[in-house]
């Protein structure tokens, strides 16, 4: 009797074991650093995430680059290194040129028209991205980018010469256009190169001006608005198929809730940005009408080429964006 007493017991616990929900802990990579707004809110995504899934799925977030270099994270989670990342849309159009409407000067000029843009990229980026074996999660745009300088900026003739600071094809392009000359500096080496004296100017947020702690080289901050660049959040399709559909539905609606968030706090650092930047000594400035007139007139030069290196695609977002 009591043999059978035991192996029942021992039947019943490896029945409970075998019950138990299973649990996945998926690394998830960005190149910002744990401070930053955006990087806080995936922070919060991964707290809110494993308590919907009650545990049964964790992110092991890895900022600042630590394990995946910013440029490398897309290809990182297509190829299955880790299961998610986060990367700045505007680094990915040579790849996937429609990434690039969020950052065509002078399209968008507030948080509304951003999301408007937003609603109509969306599908043709989750297609994109399908096609390369990724998921999107949400996109969390950076707040406005004005144009930073060591000294006052008046007439295009201001940046002949200049040391220009760029991350993606978009500036490289400004800075060519403007007579400047474009220097290639990683988001994480800002703070350093600018006070190492490498470039004198660069088109970036406010955030990014406090994070990296401009002021000192830095004493100007034109609000010129040219564009609201956004982060995405993806995973790798392969991943997300093998959870089980409720906790798949979870991280669906958790990142709903994460992109909502994330939205509202930009706006928030934007606002408390420009006042950090003052309170260091920079000035807050707009440009000039007349300077203010040969920027809008680049905008949309590189606005037409941008239509016509992405076709119908680019047509797609912005005819009914202009229209409505």
């Amino acid at each position: 009797m009591k043999h059978i007493r035991l192996a029942a017991l021992c039947a019943a616990l490896a029945g409970g074991v075998s019950a138990a929900p299973a649990q996945t802990t998926w690394t998830l990579a960005t190149g910002y650093r744990a401070e930053s707004f955006h990087t806080e809110n995936l922070a919060q995504f991964g707290r809110e995430l494993e308590a919907a899934t009650g545990g049964q799925l964790k992110l092991t977030l890895a900022p600042n680059g630590s394990l995946v270099k910013l440029a490398d994270i897309r290809q990182a989670v297509q190829d299955g290194k880790i299961e998610a990342g986060e990367a700045i849309m505007s680094g990915l159009v040579k790849d996937i040129p429609l990434a690039g409407a969020d950052s065509v000067p002078f399209v968008v000029d507030s948080y509304s028209n951003a999301q408007r843009l937003w609603q109509l990229q969306r599908p043709g980026i989750e297609q994109q991205f399908a096609q390369r074996g990724l998921k999107v999660l949400y996109a969390v745009p950076w707040p406005p980018q004005g144009l930073f300088s060591t000294r006052p900026i008046a007439t295009v003739a201001d940046f002949k010469g200049v040391k220009m600071r760029t991350y993606n094809q978009t500036t490289v392009r400004i800075a060519e256009m403007l007579g400047a000359l474009p220097i290639e500096v990683a988001m994480v080496d800002v703070g350093r190169a600018v006070h190492e004296g490498r470039f004198q100017t660069m088109i970036t947020s406010a955030v990014t001006g406090v994070e990296n702690k401009v002021w000192g080289p830095i004493k100007y901050y034109y609000e010129i608005n040219a564009w609201f660049p956004k982060n995405i959040v993806f995973v790798n399709e392969h991943s997300f198929e093998r959870l089980v559909p409720e906790v798949r539905n979870a991280l669906v609606v958790t990142a709903r809730a994460a992109e909502r968030r994330g939205w509202l706090a930009s706006e928030a650092a934007a606002e408390s940005s420009t006042k950090t930047l003052l309170s260091h000594g920079i000035k807050i400035e707009r440009l000039s009408a007349n300077l203010e007139t040969e920027v809008k007139r680049i905008g949309e030069r590189l606005s037409r080429e941008w239509v016509r290196a992405v076709g119908n695609e680019a047509n797609a977002v912005l005819v009914p964006y202009y229209i409505n």
